[in-house]
C-alpha cells in the first residue's frame, strides 16, 4: 500500500533502492549530478519526529518553513484526484471503524471496539476493519483486508464517516474529505492531524512516553490498553466523544 501511495505521487521520480545502496563508508551516489540529498530513513526514531507535527519535520528536512504553507498545502488532498476508488459493494451511509493500527501498541482493545460497534449502529449501517463480536454478526459487516489502494481509498471515500485508532486511515479520510473521529493512544493529536479541518481527535490519558513508535516490553503493552480505561470498566467518556462525533458529523460524509 505504501508502495502504491508513492506510484501515485505523478508529481516526482521514485527510485526503489536496494538496501545496502548506501553505508556511512560509502554515501549515497546516483551517478549523475544531484543538487542534493536528503536522507529520511530511519525517521521514526529521530527525537524530532517524535515531538512535533509530522508535516513539519518532513517540511524542515525540505528546508521549507511550515508556516510558509498555507494549511490546506500541509494536507493530503493531493491524492484523490491520484487514484479512482472503487465503490464498495457496501450499504450507502456506512459508518467505517478501524480498530487497528500500525502495531499493536495502537490498536482498540476488543472491548473498546465492540462498545463502539454497538453504539454507533444507531446512527446507520456500521462496517469494521476488525473482528466482529458474535452478539452483532447479524448487524455489523465486516471488511476484509483490501488487496489495492483504489479498493481502500474506496472504502474510506464512501463512508458516511469513520472512527479510527493511529493515523493511517485517518490520513486517508482527510484526503478525501471524510469527517473521522481519531483516537491517539500514543501521540499527541497536533503532531498528526492539526490541519485536518474534518477530524476529531481524542488524545488518550496515557502513562507511555509521547511518542513512542516502538514497544519496549510486553508492559508497555498493558500500559497502552490501560489508556483506554481511565475509569476501569466505565466507558463514559467514550459514550462523550462518540455523541460529539454524531453532534459534529451528524448524517452527512
Amino acid at each position: 500500500m505504501v508502495e502504491a501511495v508513492h506510484a501515485a505521487a505523478d508529481f516526482a521520480d521514485i527510485r526503489t533502492l536496494p538496501p545496502e545502496f548506501a553505508t556511512p563508508a560509502r554515501p549515497i551516489d546516483l551517478g549523475e549530478a544531484v543538487t542534493r540529498v536528503i536522507d529520511i530513513r530511519d525517521f521514526a526514531f529521530d527525537p524530532e519526529f517524535q515531538c512535533r507535527a509530522m508535516i513539519d519535520f518532513f517540511l524542515q528536512r525540505l528546508g521549507v518553513a511550515a508556516e510558509q504553507l498555507p494549511p490546506n498545502w500541509r494536507r493530503n488532498s493531493w491524492l484523490a484526484s491520484r487514484v479512482r476508488p472503487a465503490r464498495p459493494a457496501l450499504p450507502s451511509g456506512y459508518v467505517l471503524v478501524c480498530p487497528k493500527a500500525s502495531m499493536r501498541l495502537r490498536e482498540m482493545p476488543d472491548e473498546v471496539h465492540a462498545h463502539i460497534l454497538r453504539r454507533v449502529l444507531a446512527v446507520g449501517p456500521v462496517v469494521t476493519q476488525g473482528a466482529v463480536p458474535d452478539a452483532l454478526s447479524r448487524d455489523v459487516i465486516h471488511l476484509e483486508p483490501c488487496a489495492t489502494l483504489d479498493e481502500l481509498c474506496g472504502i474510506v471515500r464512501h463512508a458516511r464517516w469513520i472512527i479510527s485508532t493511529d493515523t493511517g486511515m485517518v490520513h486517508l479520510a482527510d484526503a478525501f474529505g471524510i469527517a473521522c473521529l481519531a483516537f491517539f493512544p500514543t501521540h499527541r493529536p497536533e503532531w498528526r492531524v492539526r490541519d485536518y479541518p474534518r477530524t476529531l481527535s481524542f488524545e488518550l490519558s496515557s502513562r507511555l512516553p509521547r511518542g513512542i513508535e516502538f514497544a519496549r516490553g510486553p508492559d508497555d503493552y498493558a500500559l497502552a490498553r490501560s489508556s483506554w480505561f481511565p475509569n476501569g470498566d466505565d466507558l463514559g467518556w467514550l459514550d462523550r466523544a462518540l455523541d460529539e462525533a454524531q453532534r459534529s458529523f451528524g448524517g452527512g460524509g
